[in-house]
């Protein structure tokens, strides 16, 4: 019996193309603002699966780099012009900051073992946090603020567009990072990192690495988030942004890009389809609870996450198959 392959990179053209008519077959203004917040949070996943899936790091503190794209973009829009062009410069600013930041943290923490690296981020966003209600001038402390957006992107449609856009154009970077020689030795690091030393590779400076891209891509999905919000408060620090990002990542798969995508898209869908039955039943309104199990069945069924275990299931029937084959070829 002949074995249809299935090439991925037509599956991902596909299921773009597919998401590129969703404002045109839809005028559902809930739906587009929740795709909208799965495309952010997307990439917010992508760069922690590059420190927790391809590089082996754990960090307590992502939402740090996330809440400097976040109030580096709100400020910068409040304080000038909303311009395009003002735009542009304030999500380079935070991507500055945010990599400069990650440069530092990496150097003080990642010659040490991965968890001093997880309590060193979390005690800089700690501090970040405390900086932002305590910086009450700037930041408005923990009331926020809001803030005008250039309009072009006033329009939902146009900001759906945009992000959609800038989601696949960070996965098609971050999947040419990861396929590269320098993803490969970081893929190295995560499996062995003394092995991988001893082959004559400076460890510290490709953690380092890792620790720079996943920062400046975080603050680029906390940039998105509060254009779509159009505001901004101390909320962007919270451990409970880390932990989303956490959780997207081993629901969708550990070290695979694709999955940080799926899990950002189930774990938005779960939210705002449980927020909605809230109004049903009182019960609902204990979403939390309620992801706590899909979590626990998560693990139970996909230990390596929805695509890890997709993957290995397609390779062991690759090898039953391939088995069979010399099976066959062998007794003719």
């Amino acid at each position: 019996m002949k074995t249809i392959k299935i090439k991925p990179n037509l599956v991902y053209l596909f299921i773009f193309i597919m998401l590129l008519t969703v404002p045109f077959v839809s005028d559902s203004r809930t739906l587009l603002i929740m795709f909208t917040q799965i495309f952010l949070f997307a990439i917010f996943a992508m760069s922690y699966d590059i420190l927790l899936g391809y590089t082996g790091i754990v960090s307590f503190g992502h939402a740090m780099f996330f809440g400097i794209g976040a109030y580096s973009t709100g400020v910068i829009l409040k304080q000038f012009d909303s311009t395009i062009a003002t735009l542009l410069l304030a999500v380079l600013v935070g991507a500055v900051i945010a990599g400069v930041i990650s440069y530092l943290v990496g150097m003080l923490s990642l010659r040490l073992k991965s968890h001093f690296y997880a309590m060193l981020t979390l005690a800089f966003s700690g501090l970040f946090l405390v900086v932002a209600e305590k910086w009450r001038s700037l930041t408005f402390g923990n009331d926020g603020f809001t803030f005008s957006i250039p309009d072009p992107l006033k329009d939902r449609i146009t900001l759906y567009f945009v992000s959609l856009l800038m989601m696949a154009g960070i996965f098609l970077l971050l999947r040419r990072f990861t396929h590269s020689p320098l993803g490969r030795v970081l893929q190295a690091i995560r499996e062995n990192e003394n092995r991988t030393e001893s082959l004559g590779f400076h460890v510290l400076h490709y953690k380092v690495i890792a620790s720079v891209v996943a920062g400046v891509v975080a603050s680029f999905a906390g940039s998105l988030y509060v254009l779509t919000l159009r505001f901004v408060n101390t909320s962007v620090f919270a451990v409970d942004v880390t932990l989303d990002a956490l959780l997207m990542t081993i629901i969708g798969g550990v070290g695979t890009l694709i999955g940080a995508i799926l899990g950002a898209g189930l774990i938005e869908f779960a939210h705002h389809w449980l927020t909605d039955l809230a109004k049903v039943h009182w019960i609902f309104e204990r979403w939390i609870i309620f992801f706590g199990i899909l979590y626990i069945l998560v693990v139970m069924f996909f230990p390596q996450g929805i695509i890890g275990t997709v993957r290995i299931w397609f390779g062991k029937r690759k090898i039953k198959q391939s088995a069979v084959k010399n099976d066959n070829n062998i007794s003719s």
